[in-house]
């Protein structure tokens, strides 16, 4: 697969322009798809978008955790966890959702499809001693 202009978008720039195309440039990243995630943050109050990796299983979209492998959560993470309501972008669409974090089996099915979706995640996981979490967001 041939690299895209698109691949070379990253955090705010990745976001604007996003944003101001209603996901037709930004949406496809890398092999990968993105949403956009805003969430509050949980020192300021502001809103806090960050652009993320996603897969769609059934009607809930699913996030990984992962910062690379760091051995902290990302910041939209830990946001989540203090008020688990946020919203998210995908293509022209925005969607009121709320967040959860899979646990078990369940974790280990969604941690498989994210995996086919991103295979770098199990280097990232690897990486760490955290265990990175798979996040489920659901239509509020």
């Amino acid at each position: 697969m041939s690299e895209s202009p698109d691949d070379q978008l990253f955090g705010d720039e990745h976001v604007r322009v996003y944003r101001e195309t209603k996901g037709t440039r930004g949406y496809h990243w890398r092999g990968g798809r993105i949403l956009l995630l805003t969430t509050t943050g949980r020192s300021s109050g502001e809103p806090r978008t960050s652009a993320l990796l996603h897969r769609v299983d059934g009607d809930r979209w699913i996030l990984v955790a992962s910062k690379g492998g760091a051995p902290d959560h990302p910041g939209w993470f830990k946001n989540l966890e203090a008020d688990p309501d946020a919203t998210i972008e995908v293509l022209a669409d925005e969607i009121p959702v709320r967040a959860s974090v899979a646990t078990g089996g369940e974790r280990g099915r969604l941690w498989a499809l994210m995996t086919e979706e991103w295979p770098s995640y199990d280097d990232y996981q690897a990486r760490t001693d955290r265990e990175i979490p798979v996040v489920i967001l659901e239509r509020r």
